[in-house]
């Protein structure tokens, strides 16, 4: 994965670096959260960690800005475990918060359970969406046929008749149902 980094310690930084690349990872870095946010925008990393306290832009401030302009997996990165900063962190969308130090193979398993909680994250809004459409296509069709039974036909025969309006005008249903909707209101 493409990771990037933000952490104003420098040494602190290099170490992140040089543990992830020893994972496989690609690394790009970042010193403050302004940058990381400049960096995600131009390189669109797979995931980011970010340090909550920096200066410029806190970690906090860059993961909401980072999460709206292209949602991706998220790591917060403190020396604090105050309740405060973990309240605060708990209402960004992020996906881990790593207190430091860190063990290379922390690192490694909270990255991994990061990507793959985000990729179910992402399914799971994706198949939402797409039931959302697709009621929403089932209510137009009911809308189209019952405006078609008004006219006296069956149940069995308005849908019928949307299906051969479909067929007829290399439509789908949806566009079928809602040319009879237009067609039938007065």
């Amino acid at each position: 994965m493409l990771i990037l980094i933000a952490e104003d310690e420098s040494l602190i930084r290099m170490g992140l670096k040089s543990m992830l690349e020893g994972l496989g990872h690609e690394v790009i870095a970042a010193a403050n959260g302004r940058e990381a946010i400049r960096m995600a925008d131009r390189h669109r990393p797979d995931l980011a960690i970010l340090d909550i306290r920096m200066p410029y832009t806190d970690g906090l401030q860059a993961a909401r800005a980072i999460a709206a302009a292209r949602p991706l997996p998220i790591l917060l990165l403190t020396a604090y475990s105050d309740a405060d900063l973990v309240d605060r962190a708990s209402d960004l969308p992020i996906h881990g918060y790593l207190v430091k130090p860190i063990l290379p193979e922390e690192l490694g398993a909270a990255v991994t359970v990061a990507a793959k909680r985000f990729a179910e994250s992402r399914a799971m809004a994706d198949r939402m969406a797409q039931l959302e459409a697709d009621l929403a296509a089932r209510k137009l069709i009911d809308r189209a046929k019952g405006r078609l039974m008004q006219t006296g036909l069956s149940e069995e025969d308005a849908y019928r008749a949307i299906q051969t309006r479909a067929r007829r005008e290399r439509q789908s249903l949806i566009d079928a149902a809602r040319d009879i909707l237009v067609s039938l209101t007065p």
